[in-house]
């Protein structure tokens, strides 16, 4: 069984990625991930079948899926070349305008370079390229101890959580002076 990383570990992956479809070309076991234009062709029967999960090519118009955004339990989106950042937007619009609470896993060319900007982004599961170390990639969600701006990972800016901080009475510069 292939492994990903999810929320911070090393996990079997449980779900079949299912790249391209026919009619009748679906697998019978569960869970599956299907293409977004399966998603829209079979819309009801896949709903039906129980735990399916949709993935999204870079250049796909998602937004009509918004309406079935709460009933999803997992949303691929594809990276199929590293350099390709759609994707990023795709996540972060999936997590903070539309709310979507349930998996956000990465696939495709996905490389450890990209693992803490892709948390950044909402994403919380990473199909890292099969010719990659895993446990490497993992070490890639620490690359950075902390981030300047808001994100889906860290809604407030490190200056508002700056402020929000409890402050000390005297700065440790003023104690040092006494």
């Amino acid at each position: 069984m292939p492994r990903l990383i999810k929320d911070g570990a090393i996990v079997e992956d449980r779900w079949t990625l299912v790249r391209e479809t026919g009619p009748g070309t679906l697998p019978a076991e569960l869970p599956l991930i299907v293409p977004l234009a399966s998603w829209n062709a079979q819309r009801d029967a896949l709903r039906a079948r129980g735990e399916v999960g949709v993935w999204l090519p870079p250049e796909a118009d998602w937004e009509p899926l918004a309406s079935d955004l709460a009933r999803l339990p997992l949303i691929a989106v594809d990276f199929p070349q590293f350099s390709d950042g759609r994707g990023y937007s795709t996540g972060r619009l999936l997590r903070e305008k539309y709310r979507f609470g349930g998996e956000l896993r990465a696939i495709g060319d996905v490389l450890r370079d990209q693992l803490f900007y892709l948390r950044q982004c909402g994403f919380n599961a990473f199909a890292v390229r099969a010719d990659r170390d895993l446990e490497d990639a993992l070490r890639g969600l620490a690359d950075f101890s902390d981030s300047y701006q808001a994100s889906a990972a860290t809604p407030l800016p490190l200056f508002r959580r700056r402020l929000a901080a409890p402050q000390s009475r005297a700065s440790p510069a003023r104690e040092a002076r006494r």
